[in-house]
This record gives structure tokens, sequence and C-alpha cells, in this order.
């Protein structure tokens, strides 16, 4: 018999209400908890939101006080399973090989390089950790060399709202250049004169993406050039270049439809072209080989076809079809060689990378040799290459580099993630199953378990997704999950609509006004393994965060009676405010997802799922939230206000949570190690629900 985990009596915050009108097309909205966006609005309530999470970080750790050691145990182990002294498979570009390692006791790292052989002597480019000193939060990205080898242009963010300084520095004397820009997306390009940068720059407030901008090395960053902005809101830019280094490239996409600039590298000072104008609903993206240019589009074609044109014609009445749209193959991407051309695609769910050769047009597949995986190519910089680098992993299988000689078809594992301590991936088993929809679909799941693990309905299992914006939740190994593993937990991946996995109508049909087919699919799923017998209500778990914390919440409310928990991870949950604020960061950009709630029948649809807006006095699941007071993606007031209204609302007395980390952002803590005391804190909440490590929380 197990021995429930004793929750203490403790009293939960109870926030301040105060009425504000939000509806529109004369519904009558009110959003008693709105005051608590007013510390980055820096409005009068300020100092009373931190107050609010301070409340509610305090009633957490309270709540989870009898787990405190049994944390400590889970992130010790964790952290045990990760090989602290390690290095990254070096990657070969331009003369150089690149690679990171880390040291031992180290949260962050440090890049390196070594030139023309990995016996020569090793330059240390940056040392993140101690860059990092002093900061709670710290990450440094976009490495970027130039083509003379002989400096370095890079972004740091010290807050986690995503807004990054661009700092540059001389790889010869290993100092930074005076030169130093704000705010920016952390990226950047190099024109082949070695001089300038070119750079995308970042609203300070809405933090979207708006100009492009032209740097000269020496100048006043206040005065570069815009060689492009973006006048609508709803499209992401950037800018990078063609792997041929021949071409700048600047892109702009929507959810639905993208437009691509192109300028020689060789004249960066030179005008940007338009490659082809946007067209309603018709995505495209290029890449250059030899004389033509490659073109990935959904023109005519809705799992993406593959066109080219040549280089002095770029217009689209020019583009002339090389692999068709196929029904049952979806068209992801493609990597460009100067003699071979790699093609992405996801047939029945699962990732194939197609070698063909460009001269001869001979084509073969690379073979893996498991029935569910992951795999994608990996960092492939060296336009003048035969060889692929490439990723494989399972939900078995470690994570694994492997150089793949497309030429010979010889395969060579490079490095496999090692599991510190020992890992048998023969004590595991892993199932690919499908649930019939109430639409009649059938929605792959993923499973994994021990296969100690007796399948039964006192089985604990905890089911993810994610279900928004195309992305695909493929099986990859994750050696934290062991955790939940070698204590008995099955851990599940339902492969919902709203993801890409079963092909871009997969996508279409979980967005917009079809957007309760990823709710209702998960549901469905649920209720399948529940059917099987994989496990019951009293130990399913949900999880799903960002986009997937809306489907957390949005089943919550549909179904509370199916879960024992639901772990809502910086969940995006009251979706008719957000979309109706443009100030806030990244909602222009959302309207091809979601919809535009200026729109009355948008704002309709959206309101009858979204999480915040169908609470209801009744029981709810046990459930832990979780956010980041500086998160960029998803504000922390909308899981602080949703707490909040559930607190007020809900006939029970299960345990809710809500859990701020008051440092970092979207994507949590920014160290090697920290993040695992999030995840520690998320498994103890499930074991001590679940009353099966209660011997080990004590």
């Amino acid at each position: 018999m197990k021995e429930a985990y004793q929750w203490p009596r403790a009293t939960p915050p109870v926030a301040e209400k105060k009425d504000h009108e939000t509806g529109m097309h004369g519904d009558k909205r009110n959003d008693e908890y709105y005051w608590m966006a007013d510390f980055f609005r820096e409005g009068p309530d300020a100092d009373k939101v931190v107050e609010y999470l301070n409340a509610e970080n305090a009633y957490t750790d309270t709540m989870m006080a009898g787990t405190t050691k049994f944390q400590e145990l889970l992130f010790a182990e964790m952290k045990g399973r990760i090989k602290e002294k390690d290095e990254s498979v070096p990657v070969f570009s331009n003369g150089y090989w690149y690679y990171t390692r880390s040291e031992e006791g180290e949260q962050y790292f440090k890049y390196c390089r070594k030139k023309g052989s990995l016996e020569a002597v090793e330059e240390v480019l940056l040392d993140v950790d101690k860059m990092a000193e002093g900061h709670p939060y710290y990450s440094a990205v976009g490495f970027n060399v130039s083509p003379d080898n002989k400096l370095m242009a890079y972004g740091v963010d010290t807050v986690s709202r995503r807004q990054y300084t661009l700092y540059i520095k001389n790889l010869e004397t290993g100092e930074h250049l005076a030169d130093k820009i704000y705010p920016t997306s952390g990226g950047s390009e190099w024109g082949n004169d070695n001089k300038t940068l070119f750079y995308t720059a970042t609203n300070p407030k809405t933090l979207l993406s708006e100009k492009i901008k032209r740097h000269k090395l020496g100048t006043d960053s206040r005065k570069d050039v815009v060689v492009y902005h973006e006048k609508d809101k709803s499209n992401y830019i950037g800018v990078g270049k063609t792997k041929s280094e021949k071409y700048i490239v600047i892109a702009s996409s929507a959810t639905m439809s993208s437009e691509y600039l192109i300028l020689d590298a060789d004249n960066p000072e030179g005008k940007f072209e338009v490659f082809q104008p946007r067209i309603k609903d018709v995505l495209y993206d290029v890449d250059h080989q030899g004389d033509k240019f490659l073109i990935v589009t959904n023109k005519d074609a809705l799992n993406f076809r593959l066109m080219e044109t040549p280089v002095n014609q770029t217009g689209v009445g020019n583009w002339k079809e090389v692999i068709p749209n196929r029904p049952d193959v979806l068209l992801e991407g493609i990597d460009v060689f100067r003699d071979y051309l790699v093609v992405t695609e996801r047939r029945n769910g699962l990732l194939q990378l197609r070698i063909r050769n460009i001269h001869t047009n001979a084509e073969h597949y690379v073979d893996f040799g498991e029935p569910a995986y992951t795999a994608y190519a990996g960092s492939n910089p060296e336009y003048n290459s035969s060889n692929l680098r490439y990723v494989y992993t399972s939900l078995t299988t470690p994570g694994s580099v492997y150089d793949y000689h497309m030429e010979s078809r010889e395969k060579e594992l490079k490095k496999r993630q090692e599991v510190v301590g020992g890992y048998n991936p023969e004590d595991y088993a892993t199932e690919r199953l499908y649930a019939k929809a109430r639409d009649g679909v059938k929605v792959p799941i993923s499973l994994v378990y021990k296969k100690t693990t007796v399948r039964s309905e006192e089985t604990p299992l905890l089911l993810y997704a994610y279900g928004s914006y195309g992305n695909s939740m493929d099986a990859a190994f994750s050696s934290t999950r062991l955790s939940l593993l070698n204590r008995g937990f099955i851990y599940a991946i339902a492969h919902i609509r709203g993801g890409q996995e079963m092909g871009r109508q997969w996508y279409e049909d979980g967005k917009m006004f079809k957007k309760k087919n990823t709710f209702n699919d998960f549901i469905d799923c649920a209720e399948f393994l529940i059917r099987e017998k994989y496990t019951s209500p009293a130990h399913l778990f949900a999880e799903g965060g960002s986009a997937g914390g809306l489907l957390m919440g949005a089943v919550a409310n549909m179904r509370p009676d199916l879960w024992r928990g639901i772990i809502a991870d910086v969940p995006f949950v009251d979706v008719v405010t957000t979309m109706l604020d443009e100030s806030i960061p990244l909602t222009t950009n959302e309207f091809d997802e979601w919809g535009n709630p200026k729109n009355k029948d948008a704002y309709d649809y959206m309101k009858s799922y979204s999480p915040y807006d169908n609470i209801e006095r009744k029981n709810y699941p046990n459930m832990l939230v979780t956010t980041g007071l500086h998160d960029s993606q998803v504000q922390y007031f909308e899981p602080a206000k949703w707490v909040a209204r559930l607190r007020a609302h809900k006939t029970d007395k299960n345990v809710l949570l809500l859990k701020t980390n008051m440092e970092a952002g979207h994507g949590g803590a920014s160290g090697r190690f920290d993040y695992l005391k999030e995840i520690a804190l998320q498994f103890a909440f499930m074991f001590a629900l679940e009353g099966g490590a209660n011997s080990v929380l004590i």
C-alpha cells in the first residue's frame, strides 16, 4: 500500500481583484487580475506584483518542504549522469576546427578552435564561464567568425529577455573592439570585406525584429544604415548567408507567407534585391548552389516541393520543379553542398535524409535501422564537402553524432552522449501506438518505459505534448527522464494535431478555427491509454510548456477528471487578452496561428477555449505551474493571473502551486545544471502525488 505524501496545511496567497474591462464586440469581459501586468508596464502595482509572486513562491516552498531532500537527491542523480568535463564534436569551417568544451563544476563552456588540424594548438575564443561570473543569468549566442578568420561577433543577454548586445572580438589580439550594438536578436552576418556586419535590430518594448542594419567597424552604431525595415508586424525577420558564402540573405516570414532579399556578399554596400515578392499563403525558403538557387515552397504544394531557378532570374515565373509535392511525404528542408543535395523528409511521422548527387541524379536514403527515432542534419558549414554530419537519437538511444560519406555511404559514429554511471538501452522498451481520435483520425503516441515496469491501471504515466506552430515533437533521448523511468513511470509523447509529424495537413488541422482538435487529440490519447490499461486517471499526469501550456490549461478545463496532476510550464493561457494587446511582445506575429480577435469570429472562437476565460466553479486536478519573471515569449502575468483565478473558483482541495523563477525567462535557468533543479521540483511534485517514493521523500 503506497503511503501518500502529507501536504502541509498552509494557506495559499489570495490575489487582490480589480475590475478591468477587456472585452470587445459587445462582449463584457472583466479581467480582475489585469493589474498583474504592471511589472514591465512600470504601473502603480509593480511592487505588488513582485510581492504576490514571492508569496506564491513561499507557498510552493512550504507545500513542497517535505520533498526537499528528495529534490536534492533527484538533482544530484540527474547531474551525476552528465559528463561534466566534456567536448563537442569539432566542426570544420574555413580552415579551422571549432568546438565547445566544458570543465568539471562549471555551469557554462569555452568556445574554442584549432587551425587546420585537431593536433594544432587550441585557441580559446570565448571563456563563457568567466564571462558569466556575477550574473544570475547569462546567454552567449550567435558566434560568427569573419571570412578572414580574424574577428568574431557574438551576442550576450544577461536578463533573459532575448535582447542581445553584439560584441566584436579581435581574435589575433584577444581584445574587444569598441563597437557595441544594442538591442539585437544576437545573430549577425559578415560581408566578405571583413569590415561590414549585418544584424537584426529589435524593438526594446515590443521585442519584435523590425530592422536589418549595416554596421561598419569603427563607426557609431547609432548611425548604422537601415537596409531593410519590416512594416508588417506579423513578420519575423533575420539575416544570414548562403552556404556558398556568395550571398547575404534577408528573410521575412509570417506563419503563412515569406519573402527573401539577396545581396552579393562581395558588395556589402550594395542594394538588396527582392528574390520574389511575398504572395498570400505562400511560404518559400532559398539557398544557393552553383549557377542556381534552390527553393523549398508550398506554392501549389501542401507538403512542399523543391524548385530551382537561375541566379539572375529569381522570380516565381522562372521556378522549375525538382522534387514534386507528395501527399504522403512532407519536404521539411534541404542542406546544400557543391556536389550533393540533402533533403530532409518526413514520412509516417518519421524523419528521413535523402541524398542526391547533383551531377548523376543518383539518390539514396540514409539507413537508421530503428522503427522510431529522430534524425536530422547537424552542423555542415563546409560547402565543398562530401561528408554529411547528422544527429541521431531515439527514446532509448542517447544523442549520437555521425559523419556520413555521401559517396561511399559509410557512416562513422563520432560521439554518443555519455550517460555517466552507466546506461543500458536494453533495459528499456519503446512502443509506437495509434489512438483513434473522436473524428476518426489516428494520432501517434510514442512510449518508453523500463522493461521491469508492469503495465496496469496502477502504473504512473506522464503524457507530454506541444501541438502548435507545426513544431513536431519527435522521439528523443533524455537522461533526466531516467529518474522517472527507473522509478516505474511510463513516459509518453502524444503527436497531436497542431504539430507537423504527419505532414502539413496535420498542422493545418490544429490551428486557427481548428485549434480544438489539438486539445481533443490529447484527451483522446489519454483515454486510449487508460482504456488499454497503461494507466488510470488516478495515476495519469500531463505536461506541456508555452503553447503546450495552453494545451494543459484547455484540458484542465475540459476534462479535469482525467488527471492526477498537471504540470504547465510557462503556459500561454490568456489567449484573448494577449492577442488583443499589440504592445505585448510577439502578439502580431501570432495572428496567422491563433487569429486576430479584433475580428469577432476569431474573438469568439479564442474565448471558447482560452484557459483563463473558461475557468469554472468545479474540481480541478493537482497542478504545478511555472514561469519566469523576465519571460519574453509568454509573459509572467499570464500564468500568475491564471493561478489566481483558479484559486478563486476551484471547489476541490487539490494542490495548486505557482513557481516563478525571478531571475530567468522563457527557457528557465541558463547554466548547465541549474535547470535540473526545476526538473527535480516537477518530478518531486509527481512522486509526492503518486506516493510511491514516500520512503525516499522522508
